[in-house]
């Protein structure tokens, strides 16, 4: 294999939980004491930035075998001849896979994930891209086998082909109470028609009484369509082996 073809661009994939603005590491701490992914310093253990994504069975074989084949490039003959599936498959059938690149090595920082938009113009350092948002990425192929073995994807460019905004979040649930009005002169209210007065000349006369009627808008709340969690990838094995094939 040549070396460019340890390079590998994966179109038209949905992105998860990226976390590529910066780098982040995992806290024990964090959540509650659950634990979870909070911003550090590139330099701390573990710093990394990370993107998950979601891909059809058919993409997934796809990289599958590319890894494997850069896999046999750099494979040593104390090497397995195999390595396991690095792929999970969700509930509808799609595989999650996940890219990274890790804030320095050894003392040289590395640089953030490149981002750029259909156009290919780069987008600013404080973007933030959202889960569930089209993508195509790229990232090298990294064989190795220490601690067990397998091909890491290396994270270097994300090019956003369909952005998903990022939605409010609140703690609150919907309750009884008040409704902001919206501050627009032109919002539906109900119009009273009034009668001119014959007698003109005093304009400071009698005034009818004028009752607009005002009905509060209802808030509609959209609820947050939540990614689906990867499934337990037991008996994938298999998998591997077919796709091997």
């Amino acid at each position: 294999m040549a070396e460019a073809e340890m390079y590998y661009t994966l179109e038209n994939v949905e992105a998860l939980y990226p976390k590529i603005n910066t780098t982040y590491k995992f806290d024990q701490k964090a959540n509650g004491g659950k634990g979870g992914s909070i911003k550090c310093n590139p330099m701390d253990d573990g710093a990394a930035y990370e993107l998950s994504f979601v891909m059809s069975e058919a993409k997934a074989k796809a990289l599958y075998k590319s890894m494997k084949a850069a896999y046999d490039v750099k494979k040593e003959s104390s090497w397995p001849d195999k390595f396991p599936l690095p792929f999970k498959k969700n509930d509808d059938g799609n595989y999650v896979g996940k890219a990274k690149l890790k804030g320095a090595y050894g003392t040289d920082l590395t640089k953030p994930p490149l981002q750029v938009d259909a156009k290919n113009n780069e987008l600013p350092a404080e973007f933030q891209l959202t889960t569930g948002s089209t993508v195509n990425i790229a990232f090298s192929f990294v064989p190795y086998n220490v601690q067990g073995n397998g091909v890491s994807l290396r994270l270097s460019g994300v090019q956003v082909i369909d952005y998903k905004p990022m939605a409010s979040r609140s703690p609150f649930g919907v309750v009884d109470g008040y409704v902001a009005q919206p501050d627009n002169p032109f919002s539906d209210t109900t119009s009273v028609k009034v009668d001119s007065d014959d007698n003109d000349d005093d304009i400071f006369g009698d005034e009818p009484d004028i009752s607009a009627v005002t009905e509060e808008p209802k808030k509609k709340v959209v609820k947050k369509k939540s990614a689906p969690a990867p499934a337990d990838d037991t008996g994938l094995s298999a998998v591997i082996d077919e796709w091997d094939d």
